[in-house]
Parts: structure tokens; C-alpha cells; sequence
């Protein structure tokens, strides 16, 4: 099954992808390694705001993780495009990396994350499996609760 078949299945619509809100770009091409840049976590437009640990649950903030992988596909897609290739031609997601807006005793960043790579892993399937990083941050960019980046090999 194609990754775009997969996509459907799952009923995710990839977005657009979004205009960078500083100096960088959404993603780089390097060899064969995609770097996309940080996405925040956006609900209905906006950012999804809330600090884990304060405002915000683990259960909450997983959903917010998978709104951030979904995103991440759209400009992975457009990178993809943009190499002449599509999410098919995907070697592997090689790593992701996940800043969760929590407190200082807030410890459950790792399974916040979850919902991102769940999401890769259902997406993608073994191609979906990466290495991975959850740090706990004192804020980040328009409050929002997650802010998620990837790096992807193509074939």
C-alpha cells in the first residue's frame, strides 16, 4: 500500500506547507537526508498553547504531538516533491527530535512525544521507526505546547 493509500485510510488530509514565522527555512536537503525544521503544535489554526505539568495533561498534550506529525508529513511531502520524488520514495525516518513545554517536575515528555512517532510508525510502517529525543523546555515559541523537528533519508 502506498503511503498516500495509508494517509487515506487514516483520514489525514496533509496541510499546506506553512510559512516559516522567523529567518529559516521549513526544510533542507542535504545528500539524501531531508531536515525539517521545527514544527509547533497548532489546534484549529492557531498555536496549541499549554505548559505540561500546569496547564495541560500527558493525555492532552499526545493529540497536540500527533497535530505536529501530521504537519510534518505536509513538508516532508513538499520536500519530497521538490527532490522529483514522493512520501514513497522514503527510505527511512531516521530521527525526530520533541521539545514539550513543561515544568521543571514534569517527566513524561518522552510519552507526549508518542503521538508522533505512533503516527510515523502507522504511516510508514518499519520505515517509520526512529531514533528519538524528548526534552522538557521552559517555553516555547507562541506558548505552544510541542514543538517537534525530523530528519528523513530518501531512496
Amino acid at each position: 500500500m502506498s503511503i498516500y493509500d495509508k494517509l487515506s485510510q487514516l483520514d489525514i488530509v496533509l496541510p499546506p506547507v506553512s510559512v516559516p514565522a522567523a529567518a529559516y527555512v521549513p526544510f533542507v536537503q542535504t545528500g539524501n537526508l531531508i531536515f525539517l525544521s521545527g514544527h509547533i503544535a497548532r489546534q484549529d489554526g492557531k498555536p496549541w498553547v499549554g505548559q505540561l505539568g500546569l496547564t495541560m495533561t500527558t493525555d492532552d498534550a499526545k493529540p497536540a504531538a500527533r497535530a505536529v506529525a501530521i504537519d510534518l508529513l505536509g513538508t516532508l511531502a513538499a520536500a519530497c516533491l521538490a527532490a522529483g520524488k514522493t512520501l514513497d520514495d522514503v527510505k527511512r525516518i531516521v530521527k525526530v527530535l520533541s521539545l514539550v513545554n513543561s515544568t521543571a517536575t514534569y517527566t513524561e515528555q518522552h510519552l507526549v512525544t508518542n503521538g508522533c512517532s505512533e503516527l510515523l510508525g502507522q504511516v510508514f510502517g518499519p520505515v517509520g521507526a526512529h531514533a528519538r529525543s524528548a526534552f522538557g523546555v521552559a517555553q516555547l515559541p507562541m506558548g505552544a505546547c510541542v514543538e517537534i523537528e525530523l530528519i528523513a533519508e530518501l531512496g
